[in-house]
């Protein structure tokens, strides 16, 4: 009788493991087939692409053809390293940057099987440092950002002595008289964010550069040069404040006293709560980033997933939409956002090919 009742158990035994299996494979299955199902495009990156990308995206969904794509705003750096993980349904088809990718970027994405890349270069944005309405006016030049924001700074005892030091700037009056004898305080993006790339690259190491012992450094030792150059000081008066923008407004309304970092296209859209502080004398407005003439300006961009195009559904008509002339062209929807148009010459030229999917190279 025991061997009977042994039997019968395992009997039973197996046979909830066996239906246990089938409703396994089947979820797996659902899944699987849900993932290779995938009908809208993926896009992920820089929370300044993500106003024109969202817009294109939206236009893009009325035409009724195909979904709306879905984007998260993941910062450049993110992005790009979700971007670059792999091939299929569940890696993401487009990235959004407010930098170019870097060489490190690309051979991960070649590592990873992302061989074929198609760059596509939007237009321009200018990086401002800006304070609420109600704050004292204030102008500031390059070489004062890098003094006031820089981890290390030459020795303010002998500033052309070649001796650097932890930065001691505690307010602005102390790097020059002229400015207002406040606390240095300045919220911007994290180490993730094309802004802050573009920001520690053109505000911090264009003031670097006036230095010229500085400068030298960078034929000796060009890491050690970029290190000096691009690294924020991390003591209190640069707070890292996310890659929400509309929150870093929130707090400069709070404290008239702190600065806070933007690109001037959603500065523009936010042009009642907050001003831009003028850099090397140069005020950024829509002509002067344009013509390249603000200090600190940067082109945009996206990246195209080729091994998604044509899995995808809607790709190549998502890039030709985003590059038409009534989206990126001087007249185009996406001016309306901030978008600072590329050259006539450029523009085509972009459109072009962005339509061939020309594969990126460094």
């Amino acid at each position: 009788m025991v061997d009977i009742q042994f039997t019968m158990g395992d009997l039973v035994k197996n046979k909830f493991l066996g239906f246990a299996a089938v409703i396994s494979m089947a979820l797996f299955g659902a899944k699987a087939h849900a993932e290779a199902a995938r009908d809208y495009i993926s896009i992920v990156g820089s929370s300044t692409v993500y106003p024109f990308a969202t817009v294109v995206a939206e236009q893009f969904g009325r035409g009724g053809k195909f979904k709306t794509p879905k984007i998260e705003s993941t910062g450049t750096g993110g992005g790009i390293k979700l971007f670059c993980s792999g091939v299929g349904v569940q890696y993401p088809d487009i990235a959004n940057a407010s930098r170019p990718m870097k060489k490190a970027e690309l051979a991960a994405c070649q590592k990873a099987g992302v061989k074929e890349i198609t760059e596509v270069k939007i237009g321009y944005d200018g990086i401002v440092l800006a304070h609420a309405k109600s704050a004292e006016a204030m102008e500031l030049t390059r070489r004062e950002v890098f003094l006031a924001l820089a981890k290390k700074v030459p020795d303010p005892s002998c500033q052309e002595c070649d001796k650097l030091v932890d930065n001691p700037y505690k307010t602005w009056n102390q790097i020059n008289p002229a400015l207002p004898n406040v606390k240095i305080e300045v919220l911007g993006p994290p180490p993730t964010s094309g802004t802050r790339d573009a920001f520690a690259e053109l505000a911090l190491e264009g003031g670097c550069q006036t230095f010229k012992w500085i400068k030298a450094w960078k034929e000796k030792d060009e890491a050690q040069y970029k290190g000096i150059c691009q690294t924020v000081r991390e003591d209190g008066a640069y707070i890292e404040a996310g890659e929400n923008d509309n929150l870093i407004v929130q707090k400069l309304n709070a404290n008239p006293k702190a600065l806070g970092i933007f690109g001037f296209s959603f500065l523009d859209q936010n042009g009642d709560k907050i001003s831009a502080i003028p850099m090397d004398g140069i005020a950024p407005d829509y002509d002067t980033i344009s013509a390249q003439q603000y200090p600190v300006s940067r082109p945009m961009f996206f990246y195209v997933k080729k091994a998604h195009v044509g899995v995808i559904p809607g790709i190549e008509a998502y890039v030709a939409e985003f590059t038409s002339e009534k989206a990126m062209g001087e007249e185009g929807y996406l001016t309306d956002k901030g978008l600072i148009p590329l050259p006539n010459s450029e523009r085509k030229e972009v459109a072009q090919n962005a339509k061939s999917l020309k594969n990126y190279s460094m």
